[in-house]
């Protein structure tokens, strides 16, 4: 339809997760009206990102080298792991300053309807860690949807038997929502995960 670069240009962002072809080609025509340095910047941090990242190969997190920066910290607690769908998520995490353990992400969460099962997931080196780590508590922290859940069941399965303490992140009621815009399930979560008030 267009010309062959700028078509390109809008059939590999259309390839990024989230952006349709009408986004792909208002990004497209937005990068070309920008001054030319400010492209070569944008391509420049691509390609640096591309070269100089990678993923921590013990927990899957991004890093620059061998392990995160989360890894390598020593203060951290070595027998407790959160397992996450993705990076993003430790830094959700990480923002509460609650936890103070290493991380696992998966790299995903089980989609038949996307065709992502467990082998396509890092659970295979999850379990690896096990033993070799002496892990005692996983702290099962998947997103609270149909993806997240089943991910957590598949994975609770596996990790039971082996003798580790399976736990999963409590989910509810935001602060400042109100009880009648909530879902049963979320509800239900709710009143499921509570605590005793200290007076």
């Amino acid at each position: 339809m267009y010309a062959g670069p700028v078509q390109d240009l809008i059939d590999e962002l259309g390839r990024l997760p989230g952006v349709g072809p009408k986004s792909a080609q208002r990004i497209a025509f937005h990068l070309l009206k920008l001054p030319k340095d400010d492209a070569l910047r944008l391509a420049s941090v691509i390609t640096e990102v591309k070269e100089r990242i990678s993923f921590c190969r013990r927990c899957f997190n991004v890093c620059e080298g061998e392990e995160c920066e989360l890894c390598l910290d020593t203060r951290r607690d070595p027998t407790l792991v959160c397992v996450v769908e993705e990076p993003r998520d430790i830094v959700a995490v990480e923002k509460t300053q609650e936890f103070k353990g290493r991380y696992h992400v998966l790299q995903g969460a089980i989609s038949p309807i996307e065709g992502i099962g467990p082998e396509q997931l890092r659970v295979k080196e999850l379990l690896a860690r096990m033993d070799a780590e002496g892990i005692a508590e996983v702290i099962l922290c998947t997103n609270p949807n149909i993806e997240g859940e089943a991910t957590a069941m598949y994975l609770a399965r596996l990790l039971k038997p082996l003798g580790v303490k399976v736990t999963r992140i409590a989910s509810g009621l935001p602060v400042g929502g109100d009880l009648e815009y909530a879902d049963e399930l979320t509800l239900g979560r709710a009143l499921e995960g509570r605590r005793e008030v200290e007076a």
